[in-house]
């Protein structure tokens, strides 16, 4: 299965896709969370407890934030691992000096091609209309789509979920050429 993308923008329902990508894999499923615990955050903590309650209690689930790629070594055959989400592990790393983040990226791309179990990647789309107003922002936005595209070129499989929709990128699209 290699990597699968699950793209979308926010509540569209590309964690409940790739949950159910999943859970069809009849493969042990090894959830890996990328996103900060922050228990100060009463919103925050509301959405991971949807999360959670959703998740079979046979999942193995593995809070591993910023260290994406050393978990990903820990992966087995028969697995199955999902990933919620590329865009946690970005903001993540959203304060790291250019040289640092292509560091960053150069190990996790590394990482999810030397896995041992297929990858169903979530990620989150950004940019879909208002320039961000803030340095951050942008840099978060340019970061994130500029990994997506990287991804995108070693996935076996790519999905758009959007308004509780799933689209077959790889069936329903082209890839756009590349900057000359």
């Amino acid at each position: 299965m290699g990597i699968t993308l699950i793209c979308g923008p926010a509540g569209g329902g590309k964690s409940r896709w790739a949950e159910h990508l999943a859970s069809c894999s009849g493969r042990q499923v090894v959830y890996l969370a990328t996103g900060p615990l922050l228990p100060d955050d009463a919103d925050w903590q509301q959405r991971l407890e949807r999360h959670r309650r959703r998740r079979p209690a046979q999942w193995l689930c593995r809070e591993v934030g910023a260290e994406l790629a050393p978990a990903l070594s820990d992966l087995r055959d028969g697995q199955i691992a999902l990933i919620d989400s590329l865009g946690t592990w970005v903001a993540a790393w959203l304060d790291a000096d250019a040289p640092l983040w292509c560091r960053c990226c150069d190990v996790l791309v590394e990482s999810l091609r030397l896995s041992h179990a297929p990858l169903l990647l979530v990620c989150e789309e950004v940019g879909w209309g208002v320039v961000p107003s803030s340095v951050a922002g942008g840099r978060f936005r340019q970061r994130l789509a500029e990994l997506e595209q990287r991804l995108m070129a070693d996935a076996a499989a790519a999905w758009l979920v959007i308004a509780g929709r799933a689209l077959d990128l790889q069936q329903l699209s082209v890839p756009v050429p590349p900057e000359p």
